[in-house]
Formats: C-alpha cells, structure tokens, sequence
C-alpha cells in the first residue's frame, strides 16, 4: 500500500488513515479498502493513486486493475443501497453487514455509521472471519470519529490530491 499524504489533516482524519493503513497491513489477503459516504462519494481508500478514478466519468478513467479501491467504492455503494433497500422490504431493522463469496474472493461491507461504508476486497486465501473481525474493530474505532465534518475533510483531501497528480 502506498502511503496517503496526511500533512495538514486533522488528527482524527489522520487517525482514520492509519487505522486503514493497519488494517490492510496486518490482515493478511486484504486487496483493497475503500471508506464510502452515505452518498456514494469515495471518502478513504487503500489505493490512494486510484482515488481519481473515483471521480472521472468511466469514458475518460484509463483501464485499472481489476478491484482497485476507485471501482471497490462504486460497487460498496451499490451493495449498500440494494441490501438497505432489501431490509427495509423485509421490514428487518438496518443491515450490519454484507458478504460476497466468490471462486476467486470475497467482498465485505460493513455499516459505519451515518450510512457510510467500510469495504473490503479480500483473495480466494483470505480467511472471512479474521476480515469480519478487523472490520469490526475498524468500525468500532473509526465510527465515533467519522463526523460530517470529517468526511468533509477527507473528500476535500481527495480532491486535493487529485488535482495536484492532475498537473
């Protein structure tokens, strides 16, 4: 994982980097993590030079590798809004979490709090419950400190740094 640039972000905005930074880190068969509002908009990720992608209609966004954070916050997004959408159709109170098993991996999205997301893009050799348990503990970390006003911070530190790989 490439190190975001933190300088001048706030302590929690750079707490919440380094807890993603651990997170990818210590858990081993995590491929990528993305960090998305209740609106859809990528607010963190493990992929910061992807984070642009996230913004660029899909006609001008250059062809990425296959799970990058930008295409992982797309697809959490929608992941979230179909199974709140589901939950609210079965009457069943709000979702907790969603996992995807598939031949080649696994996705999982966990609620936040607000309506954001925690996602993770995990290999066929990752071990889902040792994932579930580290989202848990970034969630229970990070939720108290993802205030509106740090997220907007985070989204205005992405646009930032967007624009100055764009030069």
């Amino acid at each position: 994982m490439t190190a975001p640039t933190t300088f001048g972000l706030s302590s929690e905005a750079r707490n919440l980097h380094w807890l993603l930074t651990n997170l990818v880190e210590e858990v081993p068969g995590i491929e990528s993590v993305a960090v998305v509002s209740s609106d859809g908009l990528l607010l963190l990720s493990s992929d910061p030079g992807r984070n642009s992608e996230a913004r660029r209609p899909r006609s001008e966004a250059p062809a990425g590798p296959r799970g990058s954070a930008a295409d992982l916050a797309t697809i959490v997004s929608g992941i979230g809004s179909l199974t709140v959408g589901a939950a609210r159709l079965m009457d069943s109170g709000a979702v907790k979490h969603t996992m995807v098993a598939m031949d080649e991996g696994s996705l999982f999205v966990m609620s936040i709090s607000d309506g954001s997301l925690l996602g993770v893009h995990g290999s066929a050799e990752c071990d889902m419950s040792v994932v579930a348990y580290h989202m848990a503990l970034f969630v229970g970390r990070a939720g108290h400190v993802l205030t509106p006003e740090l997220r907007s911070e985070l989204r205005k530190s992405l646009e930032s740094e967007s624009a100055g790989s764009a030069r």
